[in-house]
């Protein structure tokens, strides 16, 4: 191999590398930005929801300056915009409005008409295709408690100390364990599954974005199933 061929092999490869490295980040970053809120907003927000929804801010100033700033920076600007729309959502609806169920979803898709729109026009597809995912697996979970009856215990387990919390996840606990939930938990596994793996066959940094949301809605709903087993 000459050095001319060999230059040209290593440009090609740097070429077909860069976009598969870059297609792992994205759907590691989403994974990522959808299980933060678990680790980070859950406590925050019960105890400064006011500090959380003035963070938002924060999140799109850094979204729009790593946007603006420069190509390599531009996806993860893209990419953290929609996550903003999360990030609002759950200060809005787990600081004032988490002793309701029934508006989790709704709260939660207080971006979906600018997002829609965004992608109608082109602008922020990484970003937005991350929240639709991030809303998708939400609402896919919500259907699940709404099937197995665990909407009561929800608003129960809202209204009480923390401490006497274990009664009522374990009432949940009961509902969850039983042919009908384990039949419903079953089917939407995999229909999360299907969606998420289909999204990430493809080659578009949007669907990988997309992709990596669903997929994390199964863990980020798994590490919720355990902690409430260990209870």
């Amino acid at each position: 191999m000459t050095l001319s061929s060999l230059t040209n092999y290593k440009a090609n490869t740097a070429i077909i590398e860069t976009p598969l490295r870059t297609s792992w980040l994205v759907f590691l970053g989403a994974a990522f930005l959808v299980t933060v809120p678990v680790f980070f907003q859950a406590p925050l927000v019960r105890i400064l929801p006011w500090l959380s929804l003035i963070l938002t801010i924060g999140w799109v100033a850094l979204a729009f300056y790593l946007y603006l700033t420069s190509e390599k920076t531009r996806i993860w600007g893209d990419l953290l915009f929609g996550f903003s729309w999360s990030w609002l959502a759950g200060s809005i609806y787990w600081g004032w409005l988490r002793f309701e169920p029934t508006l989790h979803l709704p709260v939660e898709a207080i971006g979906l008409p600018f997002a829609c729109w965004c992608l109608y026009k082109g602008w922020g597809k990484i970003g937005n295709c991350f929240y639709l995912g991030s809303l998708l697996g939400t609402g896919i979970t919500d259907l699940y408690f709404y099937i197995t009856d665990v909407i009561p215990d929800w608003r129960d387990l809202m209204q009480v100390d923390p401490t006497l919390a274990t009664p009522i996840l374990q009432n949940a606990l009961l509902k969850v364990q039983t042919i009908w939930g384990f039949s419903w938990a079953l089917v939407l596994v995999n229909l999360l599954l299907a969606i998420s793996f289909t999204a990430l066959q493809k080659k578009q940094y949007e669907a990988i974005a997309f992709g990596g949301a669903v997929l994390s809605t199964i863990l980020v709903d798994g590490l919720f199933w355990l902690v409430a087993c260990l209870s």
